[in-house]
């Protein structure tokens, strides 16, 4: 809002001190940040207290795990510290009217209002399973589908990509080595020579002109699947002191700085990837996010003070999801969301061995014979002695790992 005003200001020939500074994204982004963790740092404490009066305390399970029972009581539904903390920075510093800031904003209150009715269900209506596992799906298809459909169709959504022989010296006229700006499904593929994928090319049987035509078929499917992967892929990693808060910031911290050179013409040129018009706005998004989850971790690190419950994870998930998704980045998910899909994986290789198991050899043997001892992973380290701060900074140190592999893609091909 603050930069219509400038616009609003500056076309009617008022001129503040200072003022002229919103037209540049760099302080607009280092403003949201600084008050998305000022907001959480600040009324975090006022809202964990409210949850606590309120006895929005989590109910934990007794799975035999060390000082899990004296997490009893501690205020969850947390995730509210973050969207509040994103929110007001992004309608502040932003163009609102840019097409990816609203999928973002939408995409923060829809998976948010999911991750909310499922606590509430669970902590105020005392429903211990909270939302059925299939609304929650429902859900997240459909935030997936939203976001597929505008990707596709919505006009202002296109990508510039640059000429295969592209040769630029004068850096004043970049401009020259990309290609007209066209819609497309497009994507980055890591470590490949030209680093671009096509939707498209997947229907190969078609002439080129129906295989773009028809290239949605293949492409909001694959949306959807994603935001369900990762948003689902965060709810399991919640399950320690500042786990998904910690590895969550690796990951925004490296899409923000995706989304600033993608939005960037002459990063773009000199980087060899898309120029993808309208894109720097979400710097600024992702950069809120990440002060609010910073300041979110404050509380939440060990021993928390508050849970972020379903309310942030599913948040997080599904945000960070349509944030590789806008950039281009998707096929980069396996990396960089490394830790979550690890998570998933090991309750998937979990039940698949137990059912296995069970089947072949009878209960008794699948019970005694766990792939794990505990499902996630984080649990099992925890049956194996390890403390949960230290599981914790092992897992960020390891994303960080990731994130490290994911922009070395910029230049390895």
């Amino acid at each position: 809002m603050l930069y219509y005003l400038f616009e609003y200001l500056n076309n009617h020939g008022i001129h503040i001190p200072g003022m002229g500074m919103f037209k540049f994204i760099s302080f607009r982004a280092g403003m949201a940040v600084l008050l998305s963790l000022i907001i959480a740092l600040v009324f975090g404490k006022k809202i964990i207290n409210y949850l606590r009066k309120k006895q929005m305390g989590e109910l934990v399970r007794d799975l035999g795990l060390d000082g899990q029972k004296q997490k009893e009581g501690t205020p969850t539904m947390g995730g509210l510290i973050i969207i509040l903390a994103t929110l007001i920075p992004v309608l502040l510093f932003t163009r609102i009217l840019n097409i990816y800031i609203v999928l973002l904003i939408i995409s923060v209150v829809w998976m948010g209002a999911i991750g909310f009715i499922d606590d509430y269900l669970k902590k105020i209506k005392k429903n211990k399973d909270g939302l059925s596992g299939k609304f929650k799906v429902i859900g997240q298809v459909g935030l997936g589908l939203i976001i597929g459909v505008t990707m596709y169709f919505h006009p202002d959504i296109t990508v510039k990509r640059k000429y295969a022989d592209a040769k630029e010296v004068n850096r004043n006229n970049v401009e020259a080595n990309f290609m007209p700006t066209e819609k497309s499904t497009v994507s980055t593929v890591p470590f490949v020579k030209n680093n671009e994928f096509d939707y498209s090319g997947i229907l190969f049987w078609m002439s080129p002109e129906n295989a773009h035509e028809w290239a949605w078929i293949v492409f909001i499917p694959m949306v959807i699947f994603i935001v369900t992967a990762v948003s689902n892929g965060a709810n399991i990693t919640d399950g320690l002191d500042g786990l998904t808060a910690g590895t969550s910031v690796v990951i925004l911290l490296t899409l923000a700085f995706f989304a600033y050179l993608s939005g960037n013409i002459i990063f773009a040129d000199y980087l060899n990837i898309m120029f993808l018009p309208n894109m720097g706005e979400t710097t600024i998004f992702a950069l809120a996010l990440v002060g609010a989850v910073i300041g979110f971790f404050w509380y939440n690190t060990y021993p928390a003070q508050v849970f972020m419950g379903d309310t942030g994870s599913l948040m997080l998930g599904g945000v960070i999801a349509v944030l590789a998704i806008i950039l281009r980045k998707e096929l980069l998910i396996p990396v960089l969301c490394g830790i979550f899909l690890i998570e998933n994986l090991s309750v998937m290789l979990q039940v698949g061995t137990f059912k296995y198991r069970k089947r072949k050899y009878g209960l008794e043997y699948a019970q005694n014979n766990r792939l794990f001892k505990m499902s996630p992973l984080h649990h099992h380290y925890q049956k194996e002695g390890y403390h949960e701060s230290k599981i914790v900074n092992r897992m960020v140190i390891i994303g960080v790992l990731f994130a490290i592999i994911c922009l070395i893609t910029l230049k390895v091909r």
